[in-house]
């Protein structure tokens, strides 16, 4: 719940500003892009704001909001990770929460990541999701909440330099069953996200997968080319 000063400082900004949402959030810390909208919609039509402020019931509990904060701090503080991991909220709600629990962190998470280590599962889950994509390693990556070039690492990290970061259907593909059982797998990872057995058994049968494909593009390499 915001103060009469909080949302006419916000709505005041964000006229500033030249109505930008983006830099108005970053700026202050708060709302969301929803709420200063609307604010700034009430300031138009009364050339003011309310005094109070009723507001329904909230959506999340604040049970919910303290569980999702301390989420993203003890998993990596990976935006991405905490909302696939808990299937809630949206980043904007996330940020807010940060602001509002812990208001010295704000600058780090509306920023670029800060170097904090990912945890295992996080690292695991994106290699399987990098190595059976369809689209893009920037857009996975992206999803993710990390850079791309962060994704080839862990690759490298846990399945070998060697190893192809693609299962994308090619020649050199391993079967299709087999390919078709590693996106079951994965998918089953991604609704099961806590549990760190099944993930190091996808993972191992990810390498499995990988490594057969690798050695069979390797043995038909001509003799002497160094291709592979």
């Amino acid at each position: 719940m915001y103060s009469y000063n909080d949302r006419i400082r916000a709505v005041e900004l964000y006229i500033k500003l030249d109505k930008r949402v983006g830099a108005t959030i970053r700026q202050l810390g708060y709302p969301t892009k929803n709420a200063l909208k609307s604010w700034h919609r009430e300031y138009e039509r009364r050339l003011d704001l309310p005094k109070g402020y009723a507001r329904s019931k909230p959506k999340y509990s604040q049970e919910q909001k303290e569980t999702a904060v301390r989420h993203y701090l003890d998993h990596g503080r990976c935006i991405a990770f905490t909302i696939k991991a808990l299937g809630y909220p949206v980043r904007e709600s996330l940020r807010s929460w940060m602001h509002e629990l812990h208001s010295e962190l704000h600058a780090r998470v509306v920023g670029r990541s800060n170097g904090v280590a990912r945890p295992p599962a996080m690292k695991q889950a994106a290699v399987i999701a990098l190595c059976t994509r369809q689209g893009s390693a920037h857009a996975l990556a992206q999803e993710l909440g990390v850079c791309r070039p962060t994704l080839y690492n862990w690759k490298n990290q846990l399945l070998g330099r060697e190893a192809p970061a693609s299962m994308k259907s090619t020649n050199q593909s391993p079967p299709s069953q087999e390919r078709d059982e590693l996106k079951r797998q994965v998918e089953s990872l991604r609704r099961e996200v806590r549990h760190p057995r099944l993930e190091q058994d996808l993972l191992n049968k990810a390498n499995e997968l990988l490594k057969k494909a690798w050695a069979s593009t390797c043995s038909a390499c001509p003799t002497g080319r160094r291709h592979c």
